[in-house]
């Protein structure tokens, strides 16, 4: 399962993986209760990929944030209750991300996001979501790494060849054009 599984429908509580997808919709399990219902394309669904909350510069995705709640709370659940105060939420996210924009983030949001984060804790599946991510980005940085040497290695052919027809050219061999025929 990666991130790309796990699901937010507007106006169901909790979390939903994606169990499979159908011709007018998709069908998802709650991951806290294990009870599918079904979601239809009218449903208003964000996938955790797509959410990232916003900083004084750019935005941060929610693999991000987690990975830096984490590590702040070591692997456990967060030790503040999102059902706290206002001002208590605003204390925790500034700990835990500090240049988050605090105009465009209400409270409202950081007890979402810290809800979400001791859902997946509770069912096992953070540890496993931020390792398969951080396998999957050496998986990319090697295939970048490999098409960048491809690139290189037929840059480097090209060169070779013009190379080569230049010198044949310079010492009267074939040539590239044919001689037009007086008619």
């Amino acid at each position: 399962m990666t991130l790309e599984d796990i699901i937010n429908i507007a106006g169901k509580p909790g979390l939903f993986q994606i169990i499979s997808r159908t011709k007018n919709g998709l069908i998802a399990e709650s991951l806290e209760n294990k009870k599918r219902i079904p979601v239809f394309a009218s449903d208003s669904v964000s996938a955790f990929t797509d959410i990232s909350i916003y900083t004084k510069e750019d935005s941060v995705s929610l693999k991000e944030l987690f990975q830096n709640i984490s590590k702040k709370e070591s692997g456990a659940a967060t030790s503040v209750d999102p059902n706290t105060d206002g001002e208590a939420l605003k204390t925790y996210f500034k700990e835990v991300l500090p240049e988050y924009d605090e105009d465009q983030v209400y409270s409202s949001h950081i007890k979402k996001v810290l809800k979400w984060y001791n859902v997946l804790q509770s069912v096992k599946l953070l540890d496993e979501l931020l390792k398969e991510e951080e396998e999957e980005e050496s998986k990319d940085e090697k295939e970048l790494k490999k098409a960048n040497q491809a690139k290189f290695d037929q840059k480097q052919k090209q060169t070779q060849t013009r190379n080569v027809k230049a010198s044949s050219r310079a010492k009267g061999g074939a040539q590239t054009s044919m001689p037009r025929k007086a008619v």
